[in-house]
């Protein structure tokens, strides 16, 4: 950035150097211009006098003169309107075939009157001449605020390309992170599942005890496929058809088995079924994430409830809760990385989530709206099939 700003301030100061000396350049050539003018004006006098007085050598020697004044007037550089006695204008060094454009030349004339300039007198075909600044001095006036253009547009781009390359870092710390965690999970879910077999023996003859053995096993379980969910991040998931309701009920049973009994839970869905295309463990993830969120978000009371709606092309999912809500402000900070109110955790949760949706199911996901102890609602839209 400031390499960028050096070389930016450098240029302005080199371009506005290069506009000023060819200012200057160009004054010279309007001095040697209204001097040969002058000239040409004062020989062509001597001239009707010379011719008077039968002077043959006097009269060569003028013509001579009006001849190399002629032609230093005719290579003048700069654009110019020739203005005869009779207002008929004639521009010299303008694009070709506007040097006779009367309407271009006349609008040219009003342009440099309005300057406050007052045009050169001459005589004849050149009885007033108005002189411009050329095409290259124009362009050279502009060309700081070309530079800085394309200056800005190159410190953009490279901080859009940062934030792309930190991203996607980013994006390979977390599936990193992710795949160890279900490595690291592997070990001790197999030595657990082994106890559960041993304990399935001793109990064997205690039927009454069995049901233990069951819950854990179920608890483990969950834990292979919370283990199974870590190691999909970061890999392609496979994506099938399934029933929408069949899923979201899956999940609300076990949260609601799991969770304080001042607490209601509900599935508002249409009659029709629905079938999306879905990584079910993901989504179910994503859901389940939604809904413990919900639950910290109150204290031990209150409701959750789903409410999908069938749409073209998406079907939507809403997550409404009673809690204590989301400021305005926060509604897209609580996607990104680290956001957390909670004391535990690496605020993760909703992240992840987000990218499950989006890029893995090519679905949308946000904050629909929020009212404290009323009404919060995460909206979830995915394609149908």
């Amino acid at each position: 950035m400031v390499t960028g700003a050096i070389i930016l301030v450098i240029t302005l100061l080199y371009a506005n150097y290069l506009a000023t000396k060819l200012k200057e350049n160009e004054q010279k050539n309007i001095y040697i211009f209204k001097e040969a003018l002058k000239e040409m004006s004062s020989i062509q006098e001597s001239l009707f006098l010379a011719e008077s007085g039968n002077d043959p050598d006097a009269q060569f020697d003028l013509n001579r003169d009006v001849t190399l004044l002629d032609t230093i007037i005719r290579s003048f550089p700069l654009p110019i309107i020739f203005e005869d006695e009779n207002g008929m204008l004639e521009g010299q060094n303008f694009e070709a075939d506007k040097n006779d454009d009367q309407k271009f030349l006349r609008s040219k004339r009003e342009t440099f009157l309005k300057t406050g300039q007052n045009p050169l007198l001459g005589t004849g075909y050149a009885s007033k001449i108005y002189y411009f600044n050329s095409p290259l001095s124009d362009h050279i006036k502009y060309f700081p605020v070309v530079q800085v253009l394309l200056i800005s547009s190159f410190i953009g781009f490279g901080y859009y390309l940062f934030n792309v390359s930190r991203r996607a870092e980013q994006n390979q710390v977390w599936a990193g992170m992710a795949k160890e965690t279900a490595h690291q999970l592997g070990t001790p879910i197999s030595a657990i599942m082994g106890w559960v077999e041993y304990l399935k023996e001793i109990f064997k003859e205690t039927p009454d005890q069995n049901y233990i053995v069951e819950e854990l096993k179920k608890d483990v379980d969950r834990l292979e496929l919370v283990a199974d969910r870590f190691s999909k991040i970061g890999s392609k998931p496979v994506l099938e058809s399934c029933n929408l309701y069949e899923e979201l009920l899956e999940v609300k049973n076990y949260i609601q088995a799991r969770s304080a009994k001042k607490i209601s839970f509900e599935i508002i869905f249409p009659n029709d079924a629905i079938l999306v295309n879905i990584n079910k463990h993901l989504f179910a993830w994503v859901v389940e994430n939604l809904m413990r969120n919900s639950l910290d978000a109150m204290e031990g009371k209150g409701k959750i409830w789903i409410e999908v709606t069938d749409g073209d092309p998406y079907v939507s999912i809403d997550v409404n809760d009673t809690g204590y809500g989301i400021p305005n402000n926060r509604f897209k900070s609580v996607f990104k990385p680290g956001y957390s109110t909670k004391k535990r955790g690496w605020g993760l949760g909703l992240s992840l989530a987000k990218r499950i949706i989006e890029e893995y199911h090519k679905g949308k996901i946000f904050v629909k709206s929020s009212k404290p102890k009323e009404k919060t609602t995460f909206t979830i839209k995915l394609y149908k099939n």
